[in-house]
């Protein structure tokens, strides 16, 4: 499935949870590195006013579907792929990581956030060694000086996969900045999952995200942020539906998922 704008177009190249865990597990066997992002509505509003964001999306080697939203749109477009939510990637991906051997660094929001993280991981997944917590300063530039520093430290410590919590779109322009520097370690934005493993903040309970209401529960958590962010989403809905209604009737090869 595609996802586009004036001057870009996204890919969703990865379509399910059995295609992701061998994307990620052929890249540890061999010790090369890729960046994940996740993409949701909030992206493609962000995408379209953003050079740089394209620019960042465009370096990811793999982008899920993060959001309903978006899995409804691809099922509209006839190339359907499964929901992958950035945070419930996490434990998943922590198993694999510690099953091949490797090690997780833990990267965003504040100190304490990020202990309490590393201890719920090496908790709840047997074999998981966290070697780096790195909360960047407030007006963290992520191609800058201090992006350098945080890489640096990333390098020494061996960390094999990191955990980007840094918001988009810090988190995917430091993702494509930090593959180049850091080419054999893998790189994945999960926004706000650092967050609710540590309880810092409190995720909208299973059933409430089985009836794909979170969105919902976050407007009414935090108003004055999601509110408008969501507004701003709503906006770019018709021409994301026209544009897969357009997939659908054209049969457009190119826009397969190769991996379904």
């Amino acid at each position: 499935m595609r996802f586009w704008g004036e001057g870009f177009d996204v890919p969703v190249n990865v379509p399910d949870w059995a295609a992701l865990k061998r994307h990620v597990s052929e890249r540890l066997q061999v010790g090369e590195g890729f960046s994940l992002a996740t993409i949701n509505l909030d992206h493609l509003v962000k995408l379209r006013c953003d050079g740089r964001f394209r620019d960042a999306y465009a370096a990811q080697d793999l982008v899920v579907a993060d959001g309903n939203p978006i899995v409804w749109l691809s099922r509209l477009a006839g190339r359907p792929v499964d929901l992958i939510p950035g945070s419930d990637a996490i434990l998943p991906l922590a198993q694999l990581v510690a099953a091949h051997g490797k090690t997780l660094g833990l990267v965003g929001s504040t100190q304490q956030t990020l202990t309490a993280a590393r201890q719920y991981l090496e908790r709840e997944v047997p074999g998981t060694r966290v070697v780096a917590t790195l909360a960047p300063p407030m007006g963290f530039e992520p191609a800058g000086a201090a992006a350098d520093d945080v890489l640096d430290a990333l390098g020494h410590s061996g960390a094999d996969v990191v955990l980007l919590a840094l918001g988009a779109p810090k988190q995917e322009l430091f993702a494509a900045y930090g593959r180049q520097r850091l080419p054999t370690v893998g790189f994945v934005s999960i926004g706000a999952g650092l967050d609710f493993l540590s309880g810092a903040q409190k995720r909208a309970p299973g059933w409430v995200r089985a009836i794909a209401m979170e969105w919902a529960w976050r407007a009414l958590s935090q108003p004055a942020r999601m509110i408008p962010r969501y507004a701003k989403c709503v906006t770019i809905l018709p021409l994301e539906v026209t544009h897969a209604i357009r997939l659908r009737r054209a049969g457009n090869a190119s826009g397969l998922v190769p991996d379904r």
